[in-house]
């Protein structure tokens, strides 16, 4: 089993950044695609951003331009650097793996606790 310990979040005012880091244990970080997803009270976790076992990087609309995924195989951790953050990009941030076939909003093991992130002037 794959477990993810996120970090990064806090409170940031309309237009500022955060980067948020994810270090994954307990399996082979390069064999498998990785996603940030974020969840806000009341609605479902939704993918943001996917990074490709390869590096290649996707991005919903919401985020795109804004937001980059990355990813260091050789410390197990996945990035996500958010621009430009807006008050809707409140949320709690968490990472999973994905496969990388997938265009939905899948994800393979358990979730960590995730990193909270508050746009708010």
């Amino acid at each position: 089993q794959v477990q993810f310990v996120e970090s990064g979040g806090g409170l940031v005012q309309p237009g500022g950044s955060l980067k948020l880091s994810c270090v994954a244990s307990g399996g082979i970080f390069s064999a498998f695609g990785m996603g940030w997803y974020r969840q806000t009270p009341g609605k479902q976790r939704e993918l943001v951003a996917s990074i490709s076992r390869a590096g290649v990087p996707r991005y919903r609309d919401p985020v795109k331009g804004r937001f980059t995924i990355s990813r260091d195989n050789a410390q197990n951790t996945v990035y996500l650097q958010m621009n430009s953050l807006k008050p809707e990009d409140t949320a709690v941030y968490y990472c999973n793996g994905r496969s990388d076939t997938w265009s939905g909003d899948g994800f393979l093991w358990q979730w960590g606790q995730g990193t909270q992130v508050n746009v708010s002037s």
